[in-house]
């Protein structure tokens, strides 16, 4: 039974955080809300950083869930620029840096993740940058820009979404641009070599070189400054700034210190919480990028760190916080925009679990829809330049419908009846 005498504390600010805050007063929620944020920005979302922030296209104020008053408005106590540094299960209590104990009732890690260190010599140099917070993101905004005037090159390691996002800016600012990615296509652990291919061939268009089958071994420079990038196979790269684009690590540390229990690598990592994302220590949840559920749909436990994610986590959280019956099943889905080319992706379908990728539409003009198959069954769809068709291709993912692939490839049948 929730009553106006406890106390919800919520650590981490970004979206999942904000959303558990703003759903817990939603829903009637009297006690205390306390929102713990090692960062001192209020909690943002992160997709503008490597998209329309990052280009210029919107203001830093658009980034931010909430206008700063909200949280006053709201009764939410916002704690800025203090991480939290211990959890003590037992006392339920929360230490922050400074030294303050913070006592919970119930308790939501939404700590997410950070980015993958290059662990290579000359990672020390100036120009080389990670893309996580608002500031790497206004840093990189600057040096792009810089690039751009001075024709200077940028080396990107790793051909995942921000890599190619981060590409897709730096060429639009002007610059050079050379990726450089051990698989043999980008996206390749996302979308297979079947749909990789179609992004290596739109930024190549965009004038961006592609070093495949190749990783980073060192970056050098002079008087602390970046020169050049060099890779496993003895070739040298000029550049002026590198980006560590490699993946991200959900942030444990806290919850393994705690003894929770935590996912294996195999899935992704993160906090293992069941499909009300609770913890092995039931008053305390996890959400957002961090939180590894298993899925009922894909029989998997899945770790997403996309928007979407965050944006439905944080409140799925906050109502089993309250004691609400709760069961996070959402399809996973995130988005992309680069140069003229955007897309939605539902689903889930890593190489090796599909036997079958078809496609609906014109894939040369890069207006289709491409569904991922397993034995008949949609494991995933992606579309790319076309719109107002998510939630039937999740319809699709969600029915386990056996279908013949000419029904999904014929234009002339709709989605919506292939689902019924």
């Amino acid at each position: 039974m929730v009553d106006a005498d406890q106390s919800f504390v919520i650590i981490g600010g970004g979206l999942a955080g904000a959303k558990a805050a703003e759903s817990l007063r939603a829903e009637g929620f009297t006690g205390r809300v306390i929102l713990i944020c090692d960062e001192r920005d209020h909690p943002y979302e992160r997709p503008p950083l490597s998209k329309g922030y990052l280009l210029g296209k919107e203001e830093r104020d658009s980034v931010f869930v909430h206008e700063p008053a909200w949280y006053a408005q709201h009764d939410i106590e916002l704690h800025l620029g203090q991480p939290a540094v211990s959890l003590d299960r037992e006392k339920k209590a929360v230490r922050l840096g400074d030294g303050t104990a913070i006592a919970y009732d119930k308790l939501l890690l939404a700590t997410g993740a950070e980015p993958r260190r290059l662990s290579v010599p000359g990672t020390d140099l100036v120009g080389v940058h990670h893309l996580r917070r608002l500031a790497h993101s206004e840093r990189l905004k600057g040096v792009l820009g810089a690039l751009g005037r001075d024709n200077g090159h940028l080396v990107i390691a790793g051909a995942g979404w921000i890599g190619l996002e981060v590409a897709a800016a730096a060429r639009t600012y002007g610059a050079e641009v050379t990726v450089v990615e051990p698989e043999p296509t980008p996206l390749h652990s996302v979308l297979g070599p079947e749909l990789g291919q179609l992004f290596a061939d739109l930024h190549t268009e965009h004038g961006v070189r592609f070093h495949f089958g190749a990783k980073l071994t060192e970056i050098t420079g002079q008087d602390g400054v970046v020169l050049a990038a060099l890779t496993d196979d003895g070739e040298e790269h000029p550049a002026h700034d590198v980006l560590a684009a490699i993946g991200a690590a959900p942030r444990t540390g806290l919850a393994e210190a705690a003894g929770l229990a935590l996912a294996d690598r195999e899935h992704g990592g993160g906090i293992a919480v069941d499909a009300s994302l609770r913890t092995s220590d039931p008053d305390i949840y996890a959400a957002g990028d961090v939180a590894a559920a298993r899925h009922p749909l894909f029989d998997h436990r899945l770790r997403v760190e996309h928007w979407a994610n965050a944006l439905n986590g944080g409140p799925a959280a906050a109502r089993a916080m309250l004691g609400q019956e709760v069961t996070y099943d959402r399809v996973p889905y995130f988005f992309s925009d680069q140069y003229d080319v955007g897309l939605e992706y539902s689903g889930w379908a890593p190489p090796g679990s599909y036997d079958q990728v078809v496609i609906r539409g014109d894939l040369g003009k890069r207006e289709f829809i491409a569904f991922w198959l397993s034995e008949g069954k949609v494991l995933a769809g992606m579309n790319v330049n076309v719109w107002d068709v998510t939630d039937d291709v999740q319809r699709l993912i969600r029915s386990g419908r056996t279908l013949d692939a000419t029904q999904l490839t014929d234009a002339s049948v709709p989605l919506s009846s292939l689902a019924d």
